[in-house]
């Protein structure tokens, strides 16, 4: 396919989307696997739509403000690049060209307050726990609130969790197998802190000698992904900077943070730091990948069988393509059957900030999820991100049927010690 795109005026993230847009065939395999096409059923809101917008906006053949009600409705779930035969780099695409349009776009005063809100609040976990109990505060007044309101407060739990500060070291017990460093993730420390906790105990109970970095803060993907590159720069040279000692993995705990620290030599594309990025990269893994590489311990049997539907977390199976260490931890555990969830490979519509910005259709995609699950006869349902959890926990609530959420270490922390 010719394009017209002046990929030297837009340097380097020009060529990363004229790339991107050159390698579609527009064959129409993503269809099927995009969210938003199976829900709204307009070509425009699949990926093969989008490509086309965003090559006709690079062209200038399309004012911005024409697509962009089309892209602010992709999830950025990365389905169609499970789904494309072709190799589109959609994930590479999308963010690239929202970080491109987002300075040029108009939005209103509203819209922009809730944005700085959002950057300014979720990637400091100080400040989102005082917003949160704040939150909880004014749910009684969610009637009278505009929409764009109403959805951080329906997303929040009854109660906060206690939260304790993380060690700096936590030793391995018995022989050391390996010595990593983890990222501690931000909306997680305040909402489920026992993610961190379980991840811990049972990284030391295998081994592990694992370091929280001081110095670290938020991976940076919240700004990357809704058009916020100068901002994501800023935060991502700050854990490049905590990150620089020596480990054997850098491990993560959250499919999107795991996500955004992989995509930083995207983000330092034609940047001093750019060979810093790649080797940073080059360590990241998920905590289920690295477990299943390091070998378990034998795992105790559950006290009784439970039944377990495992959610695959969108930035974990489509953007990492981590699809099988989360099943072969999960069925290490004696006891556990293991089911797997009807249109597993579809985002529950969490995605970053979409169920706070886009809620009508996140919701949709919400409860489509939950009705799923339920569907599977499950006990419990199990997931890898803070925002597939926060997410699917608040739709089966919704259903009336809310079955109890954990993440994978949170269940191999029961079977390991009760």
């Amino acid at each position: 396919m010719q394009h017209k795109i002046d990929s030297e005026k837009l340097g380097p993230q020009g060529e990363i989307m004229a790339h991107a847009i050159e390698a579609c065939v527009h064959c129409g395999f993503c269809l099927p696997a995009c969210p938003t096409y199976q829900v709204l059923g307009e070509e425009m809101d699949s990926p093969r739509g989008r490509i086309f917008l965003m090559k006709e906006v690079l062209e200038g053949s399309l004012a911005p403000e024409e697509a962009q009600p089309y892209l602010d409705k992709c999830l950025g779930c990365l389905g169609c690049v499970t789904a494309c035969p072709s190799g589109v780099p959609y994930g590479e695409l999308i963010g690239t060209y929202r970080g491109f349009s987002e300075p040029k776009r108009h939005r209103s005063p509203f819209q922009r307050l809730f944005r700085l809100a959002l950057q300014e609040t979720l990637p400091y976990p100080s400040r989102f726990r005082a917003a949160a109990r704040l939150g909880q505060f004014a749910k009684w007044m969610k009637p009278l609130l505009p929409a764009p309101l109403k959805a951080p407060l329906e997303l929040l739990p009854e109660r906060l969790p206690q939260s304790e500060p993380l060690p700096e070291v936590v030793p391995a017990e018995g022989p050391r197998r390996a010595r990593v460093a983890l990222l501690a993730g931000c909306a997680q420390q305040v909402l489920q802190p026992g993610f961190n906790r379980a991840t811990l105990r049972v990284l030391a109970h295998n081994g592990v000698e694992v370091v929280v970095p001081r110095g670290q803060g938020c991976c940076g993907a919240l700004a990357l992904h809704t058009g916020e590159r100068a901002r994501a720069l800023k935060l991502a040279r700050a854990n490049l900077q905590a990150f620089a000692g020596d480990f054997d993995a850098i491990l993560t705990n959250a499919a999107g943070c795991g996500s955004g620290l992989k995509e930083y030599p995207l983000l330092f594309r034609g940047q001093p730091e750019e060979a810093q990025a790649k080797a940073l990269a080059a360590k990241v893994k998920d905590v289920s990948v690295f477990l299943v590489e390091l070998g378990l311990k034998e795992v105790p049997p559950l006290p009784k069988p439970l039944k377990v539907a495992y959610h695959d977390a969108c930035h974990l199976a489509h953007a990492q393509g981590v699809r099988s260490e989360p099943r072969q931890l999960l069925k290490s555990i004696p006891g556990v059957a293991l089911l797997e969830i009807p249109e597993g490979e579809l985002c529950c519509g969490s995605a970053g900030t979409y169920n706070l910005e886009q809620p009508a259709l996140a919701a949709t995609l919400g409860e489509r999820k939950a009705r799923h699950i339920l569907a599977t006869g499950a006990e419990l349902v199990v997931t890898g991100n803070i925002g597939c959890f926060t997410q699917i926990e608040t739709h089966l609530r919704r259903l009336g049927r809310p079955l109890p959420v954990l993440h994978t270490v949170e269940l191999l922390e029961r079977a390991y010690f009760g």
